[in-house]
C-alpha cells in the first residue's frame, strides 16, 4: 500500500524537501536541497490519482478531468500551504507540488544582506527580486512583505497565480488577489488596483509587457511595486524589461523605468559543500542616479562596474557573493562557477583570493 498525500508532504517535510512529483504510472520523486530524488514508492495508477485529487475541489476535478492544466494554491490541514501544477503527460495525470513554509521567514532567517532591509523601507517605485525557478523569490517578496506588515500601517495589494503565502494583518492592510478567481489578468489587477487606495503592490511576475507597463505606471503615480523575474542578473533584468516592449517605444519605457526602480535583488541558492541544506547567493543593485544614467542611455552593460564601486551603499555583484562562499568554503568552486554569468571572471576572483 502506497503512503497517502498527507504521509508523503510529512516525509518530504521532515527530509527538508522543496518539492513532489506525483506521476501516475510510475516512482514518486521528491527535490531535496536542489537535487530529484527518486523514490521506491511506486504507486497504483487509482493511489496517483486520488493523491492528485484529493488537492482538488470538485470544480478543480472536472476542469483536470477534461484533459486541461491546472494552477492551485491549496491550504493543507495543520496549516501547511503547498502551490500544486496538475498536468498531463503520455496521457496520464502528473502533478509538480511547490511546499511553502508553515511560518514566513525572516530576513535574517534567509539570510538577506542589510540592503534589502534598506530597500523595505522605500515609500515608492519599483523593486524587483530575480532569479531563476526554485531560487526562493516568492520567500524572498513575502518576507519583505511580513516586514512591512510588522512595522509600518500600509494598504498591501498582492496579484498572484495562485496565492502562495497568506499574510495574517498585522500592522498593514493586506488584500491578496489571485488570477483566475478574483481577476483575470495581472495587468488587469494592476490598472484596478490604481482605484483601491494602495500604498504597495506585489506583483507575483512580470510576465508580459502589459504586466510591466502596468507596474511601471503604478510606480511613477506614487506606488511601491514589487514583482519578480526570471532573470540571473541586474544588467539582464533591465535589458528583459526593455526587450519586452516593442521597438517603437523602447525609448520611452527606458526613460520611464529608469525613473521609477529603486532596486534589483537577484538571487541563486546553491548546495552547501558540506552537505547540509543550500545557502543563497545575492546580487544587488541600489538605483543610483548613475545608474538610472546607464539605463537611460542603453549602457547596461557599464552596470556591473557601476555595481562594484557602490559597495558602500550595500551593492555587490553576484561573482563578488559567489567567490565569498567558496573563498569561506561554504559552497564548491564548482557548484559557484555552475551558476555564474560570468565564469571566467569568477575564476580569477577566485585564484586571486587564495
Amino acid at each position: 500500500m502506497a503512503m497517502t498525500f498527507e504521509q508523503l508532504v510529512k516525509y518530504a517535510r521532515d527530509n527538508e524537501c522543496s518539492d513532489i512529483h506525483i506521476t501516475v504510472g510510475t516512482n514518486l520523486a521528491i527535490r531535496r536541497f536542489g537535487t530529484l530524488m527518486i523514490l521506491d514508492d511506486v504507486p497504483t495508477a487509482d493511489e496517483s490519482r486520488e493523491m492528485i485529487f484529493s488537492i482538488l475541489d470538485e470544480q478543480q476535478r472536472k476542469y483536470v478531468s477534461g484533459g486541461k492544466d491546472l494552477d492551485v494554491g491549496v491550504m493543507l490541514p495543520g496549516g501547511n500551504r503547498i502551490r500544486a501544477n496538475i498536468y498531463h503527460q503520455r496521457n496520464n495525470l502528473a502533478a509538480s507540488i511547490r511546499l511553502f513554509q508553515n511560518k514566513i521567514p525572516t530576513f535574517e532567517e534567509l539570510g538577506l544582506p542589510s540592503a534589502v532591509h534598506d530597500l523595505a523601507r522605500t515609500p515608492r517605485g519599483l523593486i524587483l527580486v530575480t532569479g531563476p525557478t526554485g531560487s526562493g523569490k516568492s520567500t524572498t517578496l513575502a518576507s519583505i512583505v511580513d516586514y512591512i506588515n510588522s512595522t509600518e500601517a500600509r494598504h498591501i495589494m498582492t496579484i498572484e497565480d495562485p496565492i502562495e503565502y497568506v499574510y495574517p494583518h498585522n500592522k498593514a492592510m493586506i488584500h491578496q488577489r489571485e488570477v483566475g478567481k478574483d481577476v483575470e489578468t495581472f495587468s488587469g489587477a494592476l490598472r484596478s488596483a490604481l482605484r483601491e487606495d494602495p500604498d504597495i503592490i506585489l506583483v507575483g511576475e512580470m510576465r508580459d509587457f502589459e504586466t510591466i507597463s502596468a507596474a511601471i505606471t503604478a510606480a511613477e503615480t506614487g506606488h511601491l511595486v514589487l514583482s519578480t523575474l526570471h532573470t540571473t542578473s541586474a544588467s539582464q533584468t533591465v535589458e528583459r524589461i526593455i526587450d519586452a516592449c516593442p521597438l517603437e517605444g523602447q525609448n520611452q519605457i527606458r526613460a520611464q523605468f529608469a525613473n521609477v526602480i529603486r532596486g534589483v535583488f537577484t538571487q541563486q541558492l546553491l548546495p552547501r559543500a558540506d552537505g547540509t541544506g543550500r545557502v543563497l547567493a545575492t546580487e544587488v543593485l541600489v538605483a543610483t542616479t548613475g545608474i538610472a544614467n546607464l539605463i537611460r542611455e542603453s549602457k547596461t552593460i557599464q552596470i556591473p562596474s557601476m555595481i562594484q564601486s557602490g559597495k558602500q551603499l550595500g551593492m555587490h555583484t553576484m561573482n563578488d557573493d559567489l567567490a565569498n562562499l567558496v573563498h569561506y568554503g561554504i559552497v564548491t568552486r564548482t557548484e559557484a562557477l555552475k551558476v555564474s554569468s560570468d565564469p571566467a571572471t569568477l575564476q580569477k576572483m577566485i585564484v586571486n583570493a587564495m
